[in-house]
């Protein structure tokens, strides 16, 4: 057979596949009235569970029709999924290769989690179709030219696609879990990097999220109509060709009359920078003086450091909870109507005029630039944020900043054998929260977010060093605890309140109903173990998602009783033919924090449903207990000699995930001292291997 492609395309994006798959087929029609035939090859059997997939994809494809006037080119597209695949996808011209995990979807086997992933899976590789084939990179060093633009985009979407503040604090959730560490530790590279070993280690958080925070600022820097010229310009001078991040960016340059130059450092220096804040108020004058300054700390090969320009968005909050105009001679006119500052030398100064009271200042609105914050708010500050801050990523940002204050200091009373303290003004806000979103006053899936204390790695990252995973776990488990005994009535009928008989639906005003209700199922059982218990016990036998029933089965495995057991074998029996389901069932195991987790561990790896030949069982299993900062960082050291045993007996035969697993030691300096020398002497042993 001869099989005829009159379309260009790089040669990296050819793709064939031959087997016996089933699918389902549709069509789309585009805007200038061509006919696309579509179709999704999946395991015969699970054709059905690729409809969500295909609905994402045709939304996908008017979007980009919409927003970026990107019409698809060939009459044909098509999808195949497979089980064992190391990426999550690939944007192959044409015919994209999927990891199953990130097609097959149903209300039974599919968490909302499971299927916003989708959503935002089918929609980035889609978009690669132009940011990507169409137009790709001269070299693999200009990779973020087509992952973090792409990135960028595929976020839009899915903020348009669901709410935009929810969507907004995963995406920084995301970075600052993956990609900060990175800038911080050992690994830290450029945006885009100059110099490889290995071209698989260029598929990094920095590349892929952090370059897309870099055309995030662009589009903040020179306004969304002269963003909009820059891209169709792109498009018009390098369609069918290969480009440059220079190229790139060149075309904004041209179409806003902005000098960029300085701007280049964000895509050639490595690490977060960091931005201080300092505000004062002048009661006699009725002004208010906000000083800024950026630092930059070296990074490996990087000792001098450059300043960077970034758009800080900041508004002042009055007592009323309004925002305050802007009024200043430091600024330019479109600086005060905007919102958005631009910081671009080493320090800045900004005097606002005719401010009648002593404002509350919210900074980095939006998170308007991937950096640290150093500012002087107070925690009443921040509960005044938290209330009446019109951006709500900063009402959710002020949250976590105050819980994240009192949880450090609960770090350091347990370390010191004192007993945490118990903050009246962060349990008042909470309550607050509660009875706003039981008041409809907030949206369930903010509410869930917000109600969400920060992680343990989140905390690890605030301290920096000396870390001690099981102080840091002791504070957070704590905390939670007064919580749910102090709202435990609240939690409980919130609880009730968000039940829902209607029929299952995957948007997002129903997938943040049932986060929420996962969020105070959890606190109330924290709070209230015997009744809490029982209803997660009541909520795993009547769920009718794998949402609800996934968050019960969580709250029972990380709050032990007689049962819990039971719970966990009669769901690992349950869906022993549902290979993604099991995934979430090896993880969840990894995941208790308690000592006999490793050995937990160990035994699910002779589980006869395990296997190192298949990535997303690894990821799943290994990939989870490494995410168990208190059991994978113990002060013994197993935690990190199961990782060594894993990585080198993975590495002759698939060394992508070998390496990407032992991402999770990037930040192993910054433990306290017991556990950093078990770590590096792990990484030794690794290093010494005369295989790797």
């Amino acid at each position: 057979a001869i099989w005829r492609d009159p379309h260009k395309k790089p040669s990296y994006l050819f793709a064939l596949v031959a087997g016996d798959l089933g699918h389902i087929s549709d069509s789309f029609v585009t805007a200038s009235g061509k006919d696309v035939a579509l179709a999704i090859y999946v395991e015969h059997g699970r054709e059905e569970r690729a409809r969500y997939a295909m609905d994402a994809l045709k939304r996908s494809m008017a979007w980009d029709e919409q927003v970026y006037g990107r019409e698809y080119d060939l009459d044909i597209f098509n999808i195949v999924a497979v089980s064992d695949f190391n990426m999550g996808a690939m944007e192959n011209k044409g015919l994209n290769v999927f990891n199953d995990k990130y097609v097959l979807a149903s209300p039974e086997t599919a968490t909302d989690d499971d299927y916003a992933n989708i959503e935002g899976v089918i929609a980035h590789e889609y978009f690669h179709n132009w940011t990507g084939d169409r137009v790709t990179c001269r070299d693999w060093f200009q990779l973020c030219l087509k992952e973090g633009l792409t990135v960028f985009r595929d976020q839009d979407f899915s903020a348009d696609m669901r709410s935009a503040p929810v969507e907004r604090i995963g995406d920084v959730r995301t970075l600052r879990a993956a990609q900060f560490p990175e800038d911080a530790g050992p690994l830290a590279h450029n945006v885009r990097p100059e110099v490889y070993h290995e071209i698989n280690n260029f598929y990094t958080a920095t590349v892929y999220q952090k370059g897309a925070e870099v055309v995030r600022m662009l589009k903040r820097l020179i306004g969304a109509q002269a963003f909009r010229a820059g891209m169709d310009l792109y498009f018009e001078r390098y369609d069918g060709s290969a480009a440059t991040v220079e190229d790139f960016i060149g075309c904004f340059e041209t179409v806003s009359g902005h000098d960029l130059s300085q701007f280049m450092h964000w895509y050639n220096q490595a690490g977060t920078p960091k931005v201080t804040v300092r505000g004062a108020y002048d009661p006699a004058a009725k002004t208010y003086r906000l000083d800024l300054a950026q630092s930059l700390a070296p990074t490996p090969g990087q000792n001098v450091k450059l300043p960077m320009t970034m758009p800080l968005a900041l508004g002042l909050v009055g007592s009323n909870g309004g925002d305050m105009p802007l009024t200043s001679s430091d600024a330019s006119a479109d600086e005060l109507q905007s919102g958005v500052f631009e910081l671009k030398d080493a320090d800045r100064s900004i005097v606002f005029r005719d401010v009648p009271e002593r404002p509350t200042l919210s900074f980095l609105r939006g998170f308007s630039a991937p950096v640290r914050v150093d500012d002087d708010l107070t925690e009443q500050d921040l509960i005044v944020l938290s209330r009446h801050d019109s951006d709500n990523f900063n009402r959710w940002q002020s949250l976590q900043s105050l819980a994240t204050r009192i949880l450090l200091r609960g770090v350091k009373a347990i370390r010191d054998g004192r007993a945490p303290e118990r903050n009246g003004g962060l349990a008042a806000a909470f309550g607050a929260l509660i009875e706003d979103v039981r008041a409809g006053r907030i949206d369930h899936a903010f509410g869930a977010l917000a109600m969400s204390l920060p992680t343990e790695s989140d905390i690890a990252r605030e301290m920096g060093e000396d870390v001690d995973p099981d102080a840091i776990h002791a504070a957070r488990t704590g905390l939670r605890g007064v919580l749910g005994r102090t709202y435990s009535g609240a939690l409980a009928a919130l609880h009730a309140e968000l039940a829902d008989a209607s029929p299952f639906a995957p948007d997002a005003a129903a997938a943040g109903r049932r986060a929420l209700r996962n969020v105070a199922l959890g606190l109330f059982v924290d709070g209230d173990a015997i009744r809490g218990l029982e209803l997660a016990h009541r909520q795993l036998a009547e769920a009718d998602n794998m949402t609800e029933r996934l968050g019960a089965l969580a709250a029972i495995a990380f709050k032990p009783d007689d049962n819990r057991e039971r719970a966990l074998d009669a769901f690992g029996r349950r869906y022993a033919a549902e290979p993604l389901i099991l995934d979430k069932w090896f993880a969840l195991q990894a995941q208790i924090p308690e000592r006999e987790t490793l050995e937990r561990v160990r035994g699910l790896m002779n589980h006869h449903a395990f296997s190192l030949a298949n990535p997303n069982r690894v990821r799943s299993l290994i990939g989870g207990f490494t995410a168990n900062q208190k059991e994978f960082s113990r002060p013994d050291g197993a935690g990190f000699a199961l990782l060594e045993e894993v990585v080198t007996a993975l590495d002759p035969s698939n060394p992508q995930i070998a390496a990407r697993l032992l991402t999770a030691m990037r930040s192993w300096r910054s433990l306290e001292d017991v556990r950093r020398g078990h770590a590096e002497a792990m990484l030794r042993r690794i290093a010494a291997k005369p295989s790797l």
